[in-house]
């Protein structure tokens, strides 16, 4: 499977790393790579995921990571997972 990131999720990373990093720089980094090596990872556990709580289609699941959510659509003709957003629980 192929992952996309939809210009949402770009724009809410981008701000979400910026106010990490005015937090705490280390703690900034130490997100983003955990967040990308959930994402590499996603196609080996994609079954665990739950159907997300903000849209009602079976196809849109979510990722918890450090306070965050991540829904994601499946599009299996496509081959593809599309990274929606970056949701603070």
């Amino acid at each position: 499977m192929n992952i996309l990131y939809s210009n949402l999720y770009k724009e809410q990373l981008k701000e979400t790393l910026r106010v990490l990093k005015e937090e705490d720089e280390a703690n900034a980094r130490s997100f983003e790579l955990y967040l990308d090596t959930i994402i590499v990872n996603m196609h080996t556990k994609v079954k665990k995921y739950k159907q997300s709580i903000y849209f009602g289609d079976e196809n849109i699941k979510d990722i918890e990571n450090q306070g965050y959510t991540i829904p994601f659509y499946i599009d299996e003709k496509k081959n593809v997972y599309v990274l929606l957003g970056l949701i603070k629980s």
